[in-house]
């Protein structure tokens, strides 16, 4: 994404410090370019699960590809702000973002997101929060998870370094639970059928972030 796009969709949100790191996520974060290479030939909706402030689909829908997006997110504050930026940037008909809990999906079929959300949860809940995820995909949708892996390694100590500083801020109020190993993240979708892939996805970051695409076995 361009300088002259990100700086139009950070203008879109409500303060500085917002607007700040609005432009550092799409400047330095390759989970959106990611995300919108895997779902370019997807006309599906996108239920994007701990939405945050809609970032994603801020960025989809400013890309060009415009498509019914639901984001939801336990944070009341995330989603006032995100609703907010949708209608500044003319998107209220096609981003709808909802304040509940990952336990309360609403009845969408489609494409499903999980960007760095499930090390929030205890471990019981990330196996029935991809379980869930998984039930509202389309048959020919996508599930993409994007999540810090636990490894014994540098990456992960730094991950670790930078989610104290986060859960210390006051913007992950609740701070991690459980980091997940690539083993218990892979079990709980093949469970149900899902054919998955994961691959390291971490740009110029040093931080232990794995991207996790999932989709129904192709005939």
């Amino acid at each position: 994404m361009d300088h002259r796009s990100r700086q139009r969709i950070a203008s879109r949100y409500d303060n500085v410090i917002q607007r700040g790191y609005v432009r550092g996520k799409l400047a330095g974060d390759p989970v959106y370019a990611a995300t919108a290479a895997l779902l370019e030939e997807s006309s599906l909706p996108l239920l994007d699960i701990g939405c945050g402030i809609g970032l994603l689909g801020q960025y989809l829908n400013t890309q060009g590809r415009k498509r019914r997006y639901f984001g939801l997110d336990h944070d009341p504050r995330k989603i006032a702000s995100g609703r907010l930026a949708a209608r500044r940037g003319g998107l209220e008909d096609l981003m709808e973002l909802q304040h509940a809990d990952a336990a309360e999906l609403p009845s969408v079929q489609g494409d499903v997101t999980v960007l760095d959300v499930l090390h929030y949860l205890p471990a019981s809940r990330q196996s029935d929060l991809l379980r869930s995820a998984a039930r509202h995909l389309a048959p020919d949708g996508r599930l993409i998870i994007r999540n810090v892996l636990r490894e014994r390694n540098w990456r992960f100590h730094a991950t670790r370094i930078e989610e104290f500083f986060l859960h210390a801020s006051g913007w992950i109020p609740g701070g991690p639970q459980h980091y997940p190993s690539a083993s218990e993240l892979r079990a709980p979708l093949e469970d149900v059928g899902l054919d998955v892939r994961i691959e390291p996805l971490r740009g110029r970051t040093p931080f232990n972030s794995y991207l996790i695409v999932a989709r129904r076995p192709q005939a």
